[in-house]
């Protein structure tokens, strides 16, 4: 399941730590927490799922969950080949998963 429908206090530290309460199958809410950098790489100034360590060539990271279908959105400005600073954004919730009180990479 998508995190975001079953989960209070969603938040990204550090620029990097998605943090959140997430509910298990039993309704419990338990503290989770996953490193986006072990998932997320920075390809020429965009987002690439399946890379790493987006967060050392990025600059003003923020995460908010936005719109009607309240989408958990990561936000940077990332620096291309050139050296530039490209707005980039990623919906984390293609690949992050709730697994039972756990967050999840899912491919």
């Amino acid at each position: 399941m998508s995190f975001h429908t079953s989960a209070q206090d969603i938040r990204v530290d550090g620029g990097h730590m998605l943090r959140a309460r997430l509910r298990k199958v039993n309704g419990e809410e338990v503290d989770a927490e996953i490193d986006l950098n072990a998932f997320i790489g920075n390809n020429d100034g965009s987002f690439e799922w399946g890379g790493e360590n987006f967060s050392k060539s990025a600059e003003s990271i923020s995460f908010a969950v936005e719109g009607g279908a309240s989408v958990p959105v990561l936000r940077a400005n990332l620096r291309n080949r050139n050296g530039e600073s490209v707005p980039a954004n990623i919906n984390l919730a293609e690949r992050i998963e709730n697994k039972d009180g756990a967050f999840v990479f899912g491919k």
